[in-house]
């Protein structure tokens, strides 16, 4: 008798990220320690040099705004923060600044449909890499940071090995690693939109491949499979832009044209890399397919007309002061653009443990009460040389966590193996990028936008990270989390090394 043996293979899991820590006490950073042992020294300075009185009520509310840092909510924000959120909210409403309009009959000064918010400044302009292909490039004034766009169509997991998802997911691993070397980049930011197919695309391939002399029966079943298949369909995009730097040495400033012929050389790399992570085709975008996409982000409703003008053949010129809203309006907890109605979620927390490659198929997939939805990945390659440093940081913080308390939790103990693995990985090679999610939900009705809520927090749960609407900066989360490579960490008031001290 002869016996077969099979093996099964184990899926291969991933994990092991950790969100940035200072060493402290009682819960408190290292700038929060470093208040406390300062307030404790002024308050004996005050019991030996004006009274034990005012000693004490130095010490009370020293205290309390001490404890408003180590009281933090499931989102691991403290009452600062929250507070700042709603002081930050008032100041704009009070300000009028939560209302957009636009147009000749607008508010801007010189009459045409200006992006609102952040990026009213970006100038949008078209060059050609080393290839000769187009490529659109957007200036950001503030930050003076250049962004590039590439398009992508992902092959998607469907009839596909284990070993080949193993393969993409190591080799879009070395494609971020790798980002971290390209002199200048300040991040990337991958996009993958859904929204409802109109049928339009299919209808033109369609009609444009019959063959006048086949048969009725063949050319009424084609007809038939036109009319049907657009109805409950999605469409899927997927978006990858790259944000550099404007500065050279010396902090000089480069100009768009010199910006241009460096990006240029560089983009061929980038892009024939990127196909090797299951990107599929990736192609970067003109300025004409930036525009549609934009446009169609901030009114939906336009997705039919542009759609019906590539099937008609004619030609759709929109120029970058053509595709804002006509108005928008920012609440604490939504925004209204046009046609459309967004609230926009922020990750807070990333799985806990170890997931397999599969974790976000279900968030990255079309949800039937939600029209339109944008989940974008944040990425912020860190430079080889401050990698090492950060790590052994973040490994002396955790033990110093584990060792401070006479009982070490489970958690910390964990954390200190993390801290060591993430250590080690580092030395021998591997790249340290910090990473963000942000969730756009956009429906026609906002009567549907309690149920695209529940239904974000439903495949949140799936997807095993904690979703937090981004309240009070609806307008700036919803910017962000198009396919333009927005930089919020050069935007925000506080410092993002300060927040974590403390």
């Amino acid at each position: 008798m002869v016996t077969a043996e099979t093996s099964r293979v184990r899926a291969r899991t991933y994990g092991n990220w950790r969100r940035p820590t200072s060493p402290g006490l009682l819960g408190l950073g290292t700038a929060g320690t470093a208040a406390l042992v300062l307030g404790m020294l002024m308050t004996v300075v005050l019991i030996v040099s004006v009274g034990i009185l005012e000693a004490l009520i130095f010490a009370s509310i020293a205290g309390l705004l001490l404890l408003a840092l180590t009281i933090r909510d499931v989102h691991n924000r403290n009452l600062f923060q929250r507070l700042g959120a709603r002081l930050g909210w008032w100041s704009t409403k009070t300000a009028g600044s939560h209302l957009y309009r636009s147009g000749p009959l607008g508010r801007t000064v010189w009459g045409t449909y200006q992006l609102p918010g952040l990026i009213a400044a970006t100038r949008l302009t078209q060059h050609h890499d080393g290839y000769d292909r187009p490529y659109a490039m957007l200036y950001m004034p503030q930050t003076t940071s250049y962004s590039i766009v590439i398009g992508a169509e992902p092959d998607g997991a469907a009839l596909v090995d284990e070993e080949q998802i193993d393969t993409w997911v190591a080799d879009w691993g070395h494609w971020l690693r790798n980002l971290g070397d390209e002199p200048g980049i300040e991040g990337a930011a991958v996009t993958i939109e859904t929204a409802p197919d109109t049928g339009l695309r299919l209808r033109r391939e369609v009609e444009l491949s019959i063959d006048p002399n086949a048969n009725e029966y063949s050319k009424a079943l084609l007809h038939e499979v036109v009319d049907r298949y657009p109805a409950g369909s999605s469409v899927v995009k997927a978006y990858v832009a790259l944000t550099f730097s404007g500065k050279a040495s010396g902090n000089k400033r480069r100009d768009p044209d010199e910006m241009a012929r460096e990006l240029g050389a560089r983009l061929p790399g980038l892009t024939a890399d990127l196909q090797a992570t299951g990107a599929g085709a990736a192609s970067l975008m003109d300025a004409e397919e930036l525009c549609e996409a934009i446009r169609v982000a901030y009114d939906p409703a336009a997705a039919i007309l542009i759609d019906e003008a590539h099937a008609a053949g004619d030609p759709i010129e929109l120029a970058w002061s053509d595709v804002g809203p006509t108005a928008a309006e920012t609440t604490w907890g939504g925004y209204r653009h046009d046609s459309g109605w967004s609230r926009t979620w922020a990750m807070t927390s990333a799985p806990r443990g170890v997931v397999q490659a599969g974790v976000l198929a279900r968030l990255l997939a079309p949800h039937r009460d939600i029209a339109r939805k944008r989940v974008t990945l944040l990425y912020q390659p860190i430079d080889p040389g401050r990698a090492a440093a950060l790590v052994e940081a973040d490994q002396r913080a955790a033990e110093f966590q584990a060792t401070n308390r006479r009982r070490a939790a489970a958690r910390d103990s964990l954390a200190v193996r993390a801290a060591a693995a993430t250590a080690a990985e580092e030395a021998s090679g591997a790249g340290l990028v910090n990473f963000g999610m942000l969730v756009t939900a956009t429906v026609l009705d906002p009567e549907k936008a309690k149920d695209a809520a529940a239904a974000i927090d439903n495949l949140a749960a799936t997807a095993r990270i904690r979703l937090r609407p981004v309240y009070g900066s609806q307008d700036s989360a919803f910017a962000a989390g198009l396919p333009i490579g927005l930089n919020l960490a050069k935007h925000v008031t506080v410092p993002d090394l300060l927040r974590e001290k403390m």
